[in-house]
């Protein structure tokens, strides 16, 4: 009879297990248990921005990632996917790595010089607040738990270099921004689509609008803050309207000022749903009011269907591919409407955003879906596309 143990690695020194088993296995069977990072480094100006993510799949014995780099419409993307097995604790996919500098504070993102693109990168992100979890993601798909996942999302600035076709420029905290974001669980579009299921499609024939947006936040004395932003609104004929709110005004002492309302008053462009800006009305858990104002700084935005979102040309996030495989590609301009199809919506827009009632300007991320048609904002349901 073998041993129902996981094998033993480096990470079991720890006293920290969480279940009776080794940290190379995870307390459920589920093809679709992950754990992500997902990270964005931008100019306040707009000029360039750096993506990064890496996912980990002990059930399926692979380690996949991606990083790269936006500059207006154009895109350079590096992806790397990898065999798990034997050093599931090394945070390293071919030319992509990830490193804790100092737990909840500081980590670094690197993509090394490769022969796939003309990019690389070395960014240490140092947080401005403290992580802040998100509440618990969960949804089914018919009896089934089709995610149950735990998030956090820290925001912070930049610092170290990026080189793009052999130009280097240095990133620096008082003129970059960035933020993050930690999730594990059971989690949605992992692994091509299975054929034996019966198809479900939640969102069909509903418009669907969301946004995830945390936001580096500094008032004229200098001190600083963080705002995150969180809606999903789901409606359409015969369904209940359906409106989900998360974020508040996030402090560096930890305290977290929470909002239970988002109103959003946004524009797209009707060509490929990339968000033009706009305004967002907040309601507080206190009852008070705020309107912040939202400007897109500029065409750049990392499109995350290249890191494999919603997935790419046939390839899905936790897909096995080999003992190592590295690719990628240099997108001219994502914001074709044909791209934009390819890619997805999905992409980390440069932000900058004021808060008169806060007294503050920051700037950030914000990741924008806009799905179905609105005659007012001259979207068509005919041109409609996640």
């Amino acid at each position: 009879m073998s041993n129902p143990i996981g094998p033993l690695g480096p990470a079991d020194e720890s006293l920290s297990h969480q279940i009776a088993d080794t940290f190379a296995v995870v307390a459920t069977s589920d093809l679709s248990w992950t754990e992500k990072i997902c990270a964005m480094a931008a100019a306040k100006d707009g000029s360039l921005q750096l993506g990064f993510g890496l996912g980990k799949y002990p059930n399926r014995n692979v380690m996949d990632g991606y990083a790269g780099v936006s500059r207006g419409v154009e895109q350079f993307t590096v992806r790397g996917s990898r065999r798990l097995e034997p050093t599931p604790e090394r945070t390293v996919v071919g030319p992509v790595s990830y490193e804790v500098v100092e737990p909840l504070r500081s980590v670094r993102f690197r993509l090394e010089a490769n022969d796939v693109q003309p990019v690389a990168f070395d960014w240490l992100f140092e947080s401005i607040v403290p992580p802040s979890l998100e509440d618990r993601t969960h949804m089914r798909q018919g009896y089934r738990v089709g995610s149950d996942l735990v998030r956090y999302h820290q925001i912070g600035v930049a610092s170290g270099w990026v080189e793009v076709a052999g130009v280097r420029t240095e990133i620096s905290p008082d003129s970059w921004v960035s933020t993050r974001d930690h999730s594990w669980g059971v989690r949605y579009d992992v692994g091509l689509p299975p054929r034996d299921l019966e198809p479900r499609d939640s969102l069909a024939g509903l418009s669907f609008r969301m946004i995830w947006s945390p936001v580096a936040m500094q008032r004229p004395d200098g001190s600083r803050y963080g705002l995150f932003l969180h809606y999903q609104i789901v409606c359409g004929p015969g369904f209940t309207h359906k409106h989900v709110v998360m974020g508040g005004v996030e402090h560096p002492d930890g305290r977290v000022e929470r909002f239970v309302d988002l109103d959003p008053e946004l524009t797209f462009d009707p060509r490929n749903r990339r968000l033009r800006g706009g305004r967002i009305h907040v309601v507080g858990a206190d009852g008070s009011r705020r309107t912040l104002d939202v400007e897109v700084v500029s065409d750049t935005g990392f499109h995350l269907g290249a890191g494999l979102y919603f997935g790419l040309d046939g390839h899905h996030h936790g897909e096995w591919r080999g003992d190592l495989v590295v690719d990628g590609e240099h997108v001219p301009d994502c914001a074709d409407p044909a791209v934009a199809r390819r890619l997805h919506q999905i992409r980390d827009t440069v932000v900058h955003v004021t808060d008169p009632a806060g007294g503050g300007e920051g700037w950030g991320n914000c990741q924008p879906i806009i799905t179905g048609g609105d005659e007012a904002l001259g979207l068509s349901a005919d041109d409609s596309f996640m």
